[in-house]
């Protein structure tokens, strides 16, 4: 596994979740514009709104998650099991590169 690429992906990911984080702050922050008339389209509305706080809370998580994996890299901990301590499959970190535990403890 080459922790270059692994950092270089995690940066890009991380761009990524930034600028989505970014984008749904943005849009909550426009909701305090009147709301529709109709008692329909402001069911609409919520149910948009807590589906956009959902998505920015997984997307902070996921950011959490990130900085972590960055600092196990530079911490010489990164495809080490925090719980086992035994390596995380390759496969795993490939699809997940953020995983902190092997499958068989984050079970």
């Amino acid at each position: 596994m080459n922790l270059d690429q692994v950092r270089t992906k995690l940066l890009a990911l991380r761009n990524e979740l930034t600028s989505r984080h970014e984008r749904i702050e943005k849009h909550i922050h426009h909701r305090d514009e009147p709301r529709a008339a109709d008692s329909e389209e402001r069911a609409g509305e919520m149910t948009n709104d807590e589906t956009m706080e959902l998505l920015d809370a997984n997307a902070l998580s996921e950011l959490q998650q990130i900085d972590h994996a960055l600092a196990r890299i530079d911490a010489g901990t990164y495809g080490t099991c925090e719980t086992c301590q035994r390596p995380i499959a390759d496969d795993r970190l490939e699809f997940l590169p953020f995983a902190s535990r092997c499958v068989g403890c984050a079970g």
